[in-house]
């Protein structure tokens, strides 16, 4: 065989093993405003070559990833240079001074898309996190796939606006959000405390249960994590599939959509909140007049989350 004939089958080998061996990440934006995908990779996990970028309202841009990869992804809002050039965003900023992460982790409250490709039995494993807080609503669909349970999974409904006053970030006027809440803490984050937090004596499934605040983020959102023990509803899995993430979805966009929905309207979440408040209580951890107060506040975030599941799916 001629030396220039062999030379181009082995660069299309070459693209061959290349294609089999990635997988292709489609961020979209169907947010009204900009936003700026972070990325980290796991430990042992080399690094994307775009760690961070900026994606402008209704653009969308794809990546490759290697099917080994495992990771984290996620949208920062609200971004600036200031006078010095250091760049920096009010919620999910990764402070690494400029628009690539290099590295940096997404500092809470942030909605997370997690991905460990090729895992056990080659399956990737991928959820929807909203243990560390929420920033975005977002969904991650797995095209081309097999095997598992390719669902898509994620947070269609935006929970700024009906976050718990005590778990809300509100940002600065100076921003251009003129105070507007912008994020919302996870309970641990707010309130430091191991039960919240699933440390200490609460560190093992039996020990840390769902609390009043992670059942407000399941209930509006059921396939998300919404604690550290969130595993049997929250975790999915597929083989050789490539992802679309999207920023601010439609719920119009898909009829799995309705799955999501039904899902939501059999948690049973007021009784479990009810019984929450009562463990408290019953612990000496809560005074009647703080029950009360308990159950007036949290009744009306589940009001307000299931107002949002009405409007909005």
């Amino acid at each position: 065989m001629d030396r220039p004939v062999i030379f181009v089958a082995t660069i299309l080998a070459l693209l061959c093993v290349s294609e089999v061996d990635s997988a292709t990440f489609r961020l979209v934006n169907k947010c009204r405003h900009t936003i700026w995908p972070g990325f980290l990779s796991g430990a042992n996990t080399a690094p994307l070559a775009s760690t961070g970028f900026v994606l402008k309202s209704g653009k969308s841009r794809t990546i490759s990833v290697p099917r080994s990869w495992s990771g984290r992804m996620w949208g920062r809002t609200l971004c600036a240079e200031d006078d010095s050039g250091k760049f920096s965003c009010a919620t999910a900023d990764c402070g690494s001074g400029k628009v690539e992460c290099d590295g940096g982790n997404a500092e809470p409250p942030a909605t997370l898309a997690e991905f460990t490709l090729n895992g056990d039995q080659g399956l990737d494993f991928y959820d929807v996190s909203l243990v560390d807080g929420y920033n975005l609503p977002m969904l991650v669909v797995a095209r081309g796939g097999h095997g598992g349970d390719c669902s898509a999974t994620g947070c269609l409904v935006d929970l700024n606006g009906a976050c718990p006053k005590e778990l809300r970030v509100v940002a600065s006027a100076t921003n251009g959000s003129r105070g507007a809440s912008v994020a919302c803490k996870s309970a641990c984050e707010a309130f430091g405390d191991p039960m919240y937090c699933c440390s200490q004596a609460y560190s093992t499934p039996d020990t840390c249960q769902p609390s009043v605040y992670s059942q407000f983020f399941k209930h509006a959102c059921p396939r998300s994590y919404s604690y550290a023990y969130d595993d049997k509803t929250s975790t999915f899995t597929c083989a050789s599939a490539d992802y679309i993430i999207i920023f601010c979805p439609s719920p119009f966009t898909s009829q799995k959509v309705l799955a999501l929905r039904r899902e939501a309207a059999e948690l049973p979440l007021v009784n479990k909140t009810m019984m929450y408040i009562g463990r408290k209580y019953a612990s000496g951890t809560s005074s009647p007049g703080r029950v009360q107060e308990q159950i007036i506040a949290h009744g009306a975030s589940i009001v307000v989350s299931l107002l949002l599941l009405l409007l909005f799916l």
